[in-house]
Protein backbone atom coordinates (compact mmCIF):
# COMPACT_ATOMS: atom_id res chain seq x y z
CA UNK A 1 0.00 0.00 0.00
CA UNK A 2 1.32 3.58 -0.75
CA UNK A 3 1.13 6.58 1.64
CA UNK A 4 -0.37 9.45 -0.28
CA UNK A 5 0.54 13.42 0.67
CA UNK A 6 -0.86 15.18 -1.50
CA UNK A 7 -2.11 18.32 -0.28
CA UNK A 8 -0.13 17.81 3.00
CA UNK A 9 2.63 20.17 4.37
CA UNK A 10 5.54 19.41 6.43
CA UNK A 11 7.79 21.54 7.90
CA UNK A 12 11.79 20.37 9.25
CA UNK A 13 13.00 22.32 12.16
CA UNK A 14 16.79 22.28 11.88
CA UNK A 15 19.78 24.40 11.82
CA UNK A 16 23.72 24.21 11.82
CA UNK A 17 24.89 20.25 13.07
CA UNK A 18 21.72 18.90 11.80
CA UNK A 19 22.24 15.12 11.00
CA UNK A 20 22.30 15.26 7.32
CA UNK A 21 20.84 11.86 6.55
CA UNK A 22 18.17 12.06 9.51
CA UNK A 23 17.32 15.23 7.06
CA UNK A 24 17.16 13.99 3.69
CA UNK A 25 15.43 10.93 4.12
CA UNK A 26 12.62 11.60 5.55
CA UNK A 27 12.09 14.62 3.41
CA UNK A 28 12.45 12.25 0.59
CA UNK A 29 9.93 10.39 1.74
CA UNK A 30 7.51 12.96 2.47
CA UNK A 31 8.32 14.19 -1.10
CA UNK A 32 8.28 11.38 -2.52
CA UNK A 33 4.76 10.59 -1.24
CA UNK A 34 3.26 13.76 -2.77
CA UNK A 35 3.67 16.15 0.34
CA UNK A 36 5.20 19.49 0.27
CA UNK A 37 8.70 19.43 2.52
CA UNK A 38 9.85 22.89 4.38
CA UNK A 39 13.04 23.75 5.59
CA UNK A 40 12.13 26.20 8.69
CA UNK A 41 15.49 27.40 10.16
CA UNK A 42 16.58 29.91 13.39
CA UNK A 43 17.71 32.58 10.45
CA UNK A 44 17.40 32.81 6.45
CA UNK A 45 20.64 31.31 4.47
CA UNK A 46 22.01 27.77 4.50
CA UNK A 47 22.42 25.61 7.71
CA UNK A 48 25.33 23.59 8.05
CA UNK A 49 24.51 19.04 7.48
CA UNK A 50 26.86 16.63 8.75
CA UNK A 51 27.49 13.09 8.39
CA UNK A 52 28.29 12.36 12.01
CA UNK A 53 30.91 14.76 13.51
CA UNK A 54 32.08 15.37 9.59
CA UNK A 55 30.88 18.79 7.75
CA UNK A 56 28.99 17.59 5.06
CA UNK A 57 26.66 19.60 2.90
CA UNK A 58 24.71 23.05 3.13
CA UNK A 59 20.79 23.11 3.01
CA UNK A 60 19.18 26.71 2.42
CA UNK A 61 16.26 27.31 4.65
CA UNK A 62 13.28 27.85 2.98
CA UNK A 63 11.69 30.02 6.57
CA UNK A 64 12.66 31.43 9.04
CA UNK A 65 11.32 29.80 13.09
CA UNK A 66 10.42 33.42 13.62
CA UNK A 67 7.67 33.68 10.60
CA UNK A 68 6.54 30.14 10.68
CA UNK A 69 3.33 29.23 12.02
CA UNK A 70 2.35 25.17 12.90
CA UNK A 71 -1.21 26.21 11.57
CA UNK A 72 0.74 26.36 7.89
CA UNK A 73 1.91 22.81 8.25
CA UNK A 74 0.30 19.13 8.84
CA UNK A 75 3.14 17.82 10.96
CA UNK A 76 6.20 18.78 12.23
CA UNK A 77 9.73 16.59 11.92
CA UNK A 78 13.02 16.97 13.95
CA UNK A 79 16.08 15.68 12.50
CA UNK A 80 19.09 15.16 15.09
CA UNK A 81 22.44 15.68 15.21
CA UNK A 82 24.31 16.76 18.66
CA UNK A 83 24.68 20.58 17.90
CA UNK A 84 21.08 20.86 15.59
CA UNK A 85 19.08 20.14 18.49
CA UNK A 86 21.58 21.90 21.28
CA UNK A 87 20.80 25.46 19.27
CA UNK A 88 17.50 24.82 18.99
CA UNK A 89 16.79 24.45 22.25
CA UNK A 90 17.49 27.84 23.38
CA UNK A 91 15.37 29.41 20.72
CA UNK A 92 12.55 31.04 22.07
CA UNK A 93 10.31 31.01 18.85
CA UNK A 94 11.81 26.99 17.91
CA UNK A 95 10.33 26.47 21.30
CA UNK A 96 6.97 27.85 21.02
CA UNK A 97 6.83 26.16 17.12
CA UNK A 98 7.27 22.87 18.48
CA UNK A 99 4.56 23.42 21.37
CA UNK A 100 2.41 25.02 18.84
CA UNK A 101 2.12 21.06 16.84
CA UNK A 102 1.34 19.65 20.20
CA UNK A 103 -0.98 22.08 21.16
CA UNK A 104 -2.83 21.50 17.73
CA UNK A 105 -3.00 17.56 17.67
CA UNK A 106 -0.30 17.39 14.91
CA UNK A 107 2.45 14.90 13.79
CA UNK A 108 5.54 15.05 15.31
CA UNK A 109 8.41 12.97 14.71
CA UNK A 110 11.83 13.45 16.50
CA UNK A 111 14.75 11.01 15.78
CA UNK A 112 18.35 11.18 17.68
CA UNK A 113 19.48 14.07 19.99
CA UNK A 114 15.75 15.87 18.58
CA UNK A 115 14.25 15.43 21.84
CA UNK A 116 16.35 17.57 23.34
CA UNK A 117 14.11 20.03 21.65
CA UNK A 118 10.99 18.31 23.07
CA UNK A 119 11.94 18.28 26.64
CA UNK A 120 12.77 22.41 26.40
CA UNK A 121 9.43 22.34 24.91
CA UNK A 122 8.01 20.67 27.93
CA UNK A 123 5.86 18.11 25.52
CA UNK A 124 7.65 15.05 27.03
CA UNK A 125 5.71 14.43 30.41
CA UNK A 126 3.77 11.25 30.53
CA UNK A 127 4.56 9.83 27.19
CA UNK A 128 6.73 6.43 26.00
CA UNK A 129 9.66 7.44 23.43
CA UNK A 130 13.27 6.74 22.40
CA UNK A 131 16.16 8.09 20.95
CA UNK A 132 19.73 8.10 20.97
CA UNK A 133 20.40 6.72 24.36
CA UNK A 134 22.43 9.32 26.29
CA UNK A 135 18.89 10.99 26.06
CA UNK A 136 17.50 8.22 28.45
CA UNK A 137 18.11 9.97 31.78
CA UNK A 138 17.43 13.38 30.31
CA UNK A 139 13.61 12.23 29.06
CA UNK A 140 13.37 10.14 32.25
CA UNK A 141 13.94 13.42 34.23
CA UNK A 142 11.57 15.47 31.89
CA UNK A 143 8.63 12.82 33.00
CA UNK A 144 9.04 10.30 29.83
CA UNK A 145 9.39 6.98 29.90
CA UNK A 146 12.79 5.72 27.92
CA UNK A 147 12.61 2.31 25.60
CA UNK A 148 15.09 1.14 23.33
CA UNK A 149 12.80 0.67 20.06
CA UNK A 150 13.68 1.31 16.18
CA UNK A 151 10.61 3.44 16.10
CA UNK A 152 7.68 4.20 19.11
CA UNK A 153 4.50 6.24 18.50
CA UNK A 154 2.96 7.64 21.25
CA UNK A 155 -0.13 9.69 20.24
CA UNK A 156 1.17 11.18 17.41
CA UNK A 157 4.84 11.52 18.33
CA UNK A 158 6.87 9.66 16.42
CA UNK A 159 10.77 8.96 17.97
CA UNK A 160 13.76 6.88 16.92
CA UNK A 161 16.98 5.79 17.73
CA UNK A 162 19.55 6.67 14.73
CA UNK A 163 20.11 6.73 11.10
CA UNK A 164 19.92 3.16 11.38
CA UNK A 165 15.88 3.36 12.21
CA UNK A 166 15.32 5.84 9.41
CA UNK A 167 13.01 2.64 7.17
CA UNK A 168 11.13 2.46 10.26
CA UNK A 169 10.78 6.01 10.69
CA UNK A 170 10.21 7.15 7.58
CA UNK A 171 7.15 4.89 7.49
CA UNK A 172 6.03 5.60 10.45
CA UNK A 173 6.32 9.11 9.64
CA UNK A 174 4.10 8.75 6.71
CA UNK A 175 1.24 6.55 8.03
CA UNK A 176 0.72 9.33 10.97
CA UNK A 177 0.74 12.61 8.65
CA UNK A 178 -1.63 10.49 6.26
CA UNK A 179 -3.87 9.62 9.57
CA UNK A 180 -3.84 13.32 10.05
CA UNK A 181 -4.17 13.19 13.69
CA UNK A 182 -2.53 12.36 16.86
CA UNK A 183 -3.09 7.77 17.13
CA UNK A 184 -1.01 5.27 18.29
CA UNK A 185 -0.02 2.48 15.94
Amino acid sequence: MTTSLKNKRVAFLATDGVEEVEYTEPRKAVENAGGTAELVSLRPGAIQAMNHLDKSTTYQAEKQVSEASADDYDALVLPGGVANPDFLRLDADAIRFVRDFFTAGKPVAAICHAPWTLIEAGVVDGRTMTSWPSLRTDLANAGATWIDEQVYIDRGLITSRKPDDLPAFCSALLEQIAQGSLQNA
